[in-house]
């Protein structure tokens, strides 16, 4: 027989119950805690790694104090006003259904109100210092601005002010006003619980003392609302009102002084709520609440804009003229253009055909081999096995080369992981760590076969090579696994495949990067955070082993500074031996005064941007100034990281650097092999150069009427994408030697036409010296601009002769792949060079990779396509090629000419004519007499005395190849006579 107890199981239920829970929110708690922990301490050995520990443990401290500073703050004010509101509740509450129904509420959270209240009030202590701790850059900056030593010229205060100290102050105003705002509503919830507030029943809807309660925290945000106007009065330097960013007429004539004025109706009518605690009544503080509302939409929007309608609007280019030569002076002092020199080019172009050829002679090495499009050339050649891979878009550089300073284009051999059948956690892991060599080639020439000419090249490096490098091994780049365990005692990673009997050369790792991963509780936590039992199970990680990760160049940096904006394309170069990434650093602001805004993403997107995935696109972020403060290093072996000064006068880094002391080294520290291998960033580039389609005009009336603004024009390869800038050494008109440059073109603004002309050509120093940054833009006659990028573009596509020479590249399944398009000043007028490549449109019969078809170059109206530059200058200038004569040079009538001569142009024009008609028509027979009779008329031509012709016709293939009775196009003479 069985005895139970009545409600024991019941009991003994309950009692489980009531472990369980704090069980798992122990549990809960724990987990939490440990994550936290995790993330914390791993990015400690991470950054402690690097030697930057400081940076991490500053960007702590920061957020703490801010953390606990604001949700404190935001919890004791609203919790004291919740303690308030509930012990000025009234003792007796008349009786009523609105009354009845609230008892209710109060019966369920009177017992458990201390509990509700604190749990409610830790939750938005939470949520306010969470959002605060997000500023701590703000409040940092703040605590160490620097002077810029410039002063608006409005309230006359110095440009740091709106940088860090205004952004400071509209932080601290937005916290207490949520304070305050949160605290209302707090108190009018509670008072209205407890009785306080009514809306039923006779009498006061409001108890004495939860009207005077409410009336002080009123007072209060009327009076933060106050001071907030007086600090209105300081945006208007960035005000979007009148015709450009600044404070505008209508802003200094009307806004700001209603702004004034509503401040102290503001005060007033915050002295009207105070008032409350000494009389009875809210007429008073209602009378001084109306007045405010209807002061602000009187005095700040309907006054200004009349203003601006029937003051402003009638003459707006009279009342704006000094608020526009404001923005005009800010805006190229914001982004560093104030310096640019634009001259006037190109309206008396050099006709002498000695001189031309002595330019020509002195003209150097263009470079036209494009590293957008001989990614795949490099990975053919020198990928060497599958498991390595090169960057869809290389990057250019100079190296000394034979004594002589060339451009060159550079790759690195990255990693993609083991091979598809291989593929194991430890060989992804501990043997494919990293990839191997610096691959470059000459930016000038070609070799055999129209493939790039390897300056250095294959596995394993030569000690040969003209570019020494001593480590070549990779084991921090663009395109790193996400993590590898490296180093560890008698470990063997891959470190080149051979021809040996293993088939491979391994190494270990011993550079100094890395976090160590040989004890328990390392691997323990990295195996928390990759979410990778292997990490913490794995008996081949070793004494000694480290781990890598977080390592591309770019996250890097941005770990390291972490107020720097970087530039999207970082490049390898070699310094002694060694390669180093390196990556441009830019301090931005939206605070500048008077300065004109941008989207940082759209002002640096290109085609580059848009179809590449080596170059990274930055962020929307909306700017208004920008400068090249910091020029970083990663040491592609060991990982360590440099950040050097390179904009010694920018207040921004001066105030980071005091921030993070001992972080950024001093621009004399740089070493003089590093600097040599500086260029000028492209998307500091691209930023100035959509500033300067407008702010190359500085007088304010023609700004007003767009005159003479421009446009970055379309790349001509890639419809609907902007033209991307290009590196080249070049030497602009006055300088006595090449220079390596950063250069573009710009077309005219408002243009409809599909491919407008060309309006100027600007180019800024890249080599660090006396030239570096050096803007200088070369602005053409508007009465004879030259042609533009579709214009050359199309002119190469329809010339006859180069008609005829992409007709015979594109035979045999093959495609054409058109390379930069270079416009250089030469001449006095600009001389352009297109690289034109071909590669296999399908199948497995031609080349899979782009190489060099032709060079096509264009200057003034002649137009060639040759197989080398050198070539195709010749043929222009030196009397062999089609079209020689100079760009305003006049051609000789046919009065001038022999009889002879007249009477060979006569029949060469009829036969192609003839030669025309019957490709239209299909005639194959036709036009194989027609060819012939070219054929002959070019022979007269030649005897007559007749330069090369400059054009001949692009015969369509017949079913065979060729037309009927002619010989096929690829066999056509190198010119042909002008129809013209």
């Amino acid at each position: 027989m069985t005895f139970r107890t009545p409600g024991f199981g019941r009991r003994l239920g309950t009692g489980r119950t009531r472990l369980v829970l704090p069980a798992l929110v122990t549990l809960a708690v724990l987990l939490i805690a440990f994550m936290v922990f995790t993330a914390t301490y791993t990015n400690l050995l991470w950054y402690d790694s690097i030697g930057f520990q400081k940076v991490y443990t500053t960007q702590i401290q920061a957020k703490v104090v801010l953390f606990f500073g604001a949700g404190l703050l935001m919890t004791l004010v609203v919790g004291a006003n919740v303690a308030v509101a509930y012990r000025l509740r009234p003792a007796y509450r008349p009786l009523s259904v609105e009354q009845q129904g609230l008892e209710r509420y109060r019966a369920v959270i009177d017992p458990r109100r201390r509990l509700i209240a604190w749990s409610l009030l830790g939750l938005l202590g939470v949520l306010t210092g969470s959002s605060v701790a997000g500023q701590w850059p703000v409040w940092l900056a703040f605590l160490n601005r620097t002077s810029f030593g410039v002063k608006d010229p409005q309230f006359h205060k110095d440009v740091s002010f709106y940088v860090f100290t205004y952004p400071f102050l509209r932080l601290i105003i937005g916290v207490i006003f949520a304070t305050v705002i949160l605290s209302i509503l707090a108190a009018v919830m509670v008072h209205y619980l407890y009785g306080g507030l009514r809306l039923q029943g006779p009498g006061d809807k409001a108890s004495p003392p939860a009207r005077a309660h409410l009336s002080v925290l009123f007072g209060l945000f009327i009076l933060m609302k106050a001071v907030a106007y007086w600090f209105d009065r300081y945006g208007l330097v960035h005000s979007e009102r009148g015709v450009r960013t600044g404070a505008s007429y209508a802003d200094v004539n009307a806004l700001l002084p209603a702004k004034t004025i509503l401040m102290i109706i503001a005060l007033l009518c915050a002295v009207m709520f105070f008032s409350n605690l000494l009389r009875r009544g809210m007429m008073l503080p209602g009378v001084g609440f109306t007045l405010l509302v209807l002061s602000a939409i009187l005095l700040g929007g309907v006054y200004p804009l009349l203003i601006q309608q029937f003051q402003v609007k009638p003459d707006e280019l009279a009342k704006e003229r000094t608020y526009i030569q404001r923005n005009i002076e800010f805006t190229r002092q914001a982004y560093g253009v104030d310096g640019a020199k634009v001259v006037q080019y190109g309206s008396q172009p050099v006709t002498d055909k000695k001189k031309l050829q002595e330019e020509a002679d002195s003209l150097g090495g263009v470079r036209v081999l494009d590293p957008a499009v001989v990614g795949e050339t490099f990975r053919q050649f020198q990928q060497i096995r599958p498991f390595y891979q090169f960057p869809d878009t290389l990057d250019v550089d100079r190296y000394q080369v034979d004594g002589k300073q060339v451009d060159t284009i550079v790759a690195l051999r990255e990693l993609s992981g083991a091979p598809a059948e291989q593929r194991s956690w430890v060989k992804d892991h501990l043997v494919y760590t990293h990839g191997y060599g610096f691959v470059s080639a000459y930016g000038d020439r070609f070799a055999e076969g129209n493939v790039p000419e390897f300056i250095t090249k294959n596995m394993p490096v030569s000690p040969d090579q003209k570019i020494k490098v001593a480590k070549p091994e990779i084991y921090f780049g663009e395109r790193s696994a996400r993590y590898s365990v490296v180093g560890g005692q008698g470990q063997q990673e891959l470190n080149y495949p051979d021809n040996s009997e293993k088939g491979q050369q391994s190494s270990t790792y011993d550079g100094d990067g890395g976090v160590p991963i040989d004890s328990f509780l390392n691997k323990l936590l990295y195996s928390a955070k990759f979410q990778d039992k292997n990490l913490l199970l794995s008996g081949a990680i070793n004494r000694n082993a480290k781990i890598l990760y977080d390592r591309s160049p770019r996250q890097m940096v941005q770990k390291a500074a972490p107020w720097l904006t970087l530039d999207g394309d970082p490049y390898p170069a070699v310094v002694n031996g060694r390669i180093l990434w390196i990556v441009d650093g830019y301090t931005t602001s939206n605070g500048y005064p008077y300065s004109e805004e941008m989207s940082l993403g759209d002002a640096t997107r290109d085609t580059i941007t848009d179809t590449r995935s080596a170059v990274a696109r930055q962020a929307d972020d909306h700017i208004n100034y920008m400068r090249n403060s910091v020029k970083a290093t990663v040491d592609a072996y060991d990982g360590s990281v440099h950040l050097y000064q390179w904009d010694e006068n920018d207040p921004i880094t001066k105030t980071w650097m005091k921030v993070f002391d001992d972080t950024v080294q001093p621009r004399s520290s740089i070493p003089p092999e590093l600097e040599s291998h500086f260029r000028y960033p492209q998307d500091m580039f691209k930023v100035q150069r959509k500033i300067l389609t407008q702010y190359h005009v500085t007088d304010p009336g023609a700004f007003y009427n767009g005159e003479g603004f421009w446009e970055v024009p379309e790349d001509p390869s890639a419809k609907g994408k902007r033209q991307p800038p290009y590196y080249q050494s070049l030497r602009m008109p006055g300088q006595d030697a090449e220079s390596f440059s950063l250069t573009t073109v710009f077309t005219p603004g408002g243009n409809t036409r599909t491919n407008p002309q060309l309006a100027a050509f600007m180019s800024v120093g890249s080599t660090p010296g006396r030239d570096y940054g050096q803007i200088q833009v070369l602005q053409m006659p508007r009465n004879a601009q030259p042609p533009g990028p579709g214009q050359v573009q199309n002119s190469f596509e329809t010339d006859q002769k180069v008609k005829g020479d992409l007709f015979t590249l594109r035979q045999g399944g093959t495609k054409t792949v058109p390379g930069n398009l270079l416009t250089i000043p030469f001449g006095g007028s600009l001389l352009y060079v297109e690289p034109m490549y071909t590669k296999a449109a399908g199948g497995k019969e031609n080349q899979p990779y782009p190489i060099l078809g032709k060079i096509l170059v264009r200057y003034g109206n002649s137009i060639v396509a040759a197989d080398t530059l050198e070539d195709a200058l010749r043929q222009l200038l030196g009397g062999t090629g089609a079209g020689a004569a100079p760009p305003t040079g006049t051609p000789p009538t046919s009065g001038q000419l022999s009889p002879e001569l007249q009477q060979a142009r006569a029949n060469l024009r009829k036969a192609l004519q003839e030669f025309e008609a019957a490709q239209k028509q299909g005639d194959y027979t036709k036009m194989g007499e027609a060819w012939k009779a070219i054929k002959a008329a070019e022979a007269a031509l030649w005897s007559a005395g007749q330069g090369p012709p400059a054009a001949q016709p692009s015969p369509s293939p017949s079913p065979s190849g060729s037309p009927s009775g002619s010989p096929s196009p690829s066999g056509s003479p190198s010119a042909a006579p002008s129809t013209s």
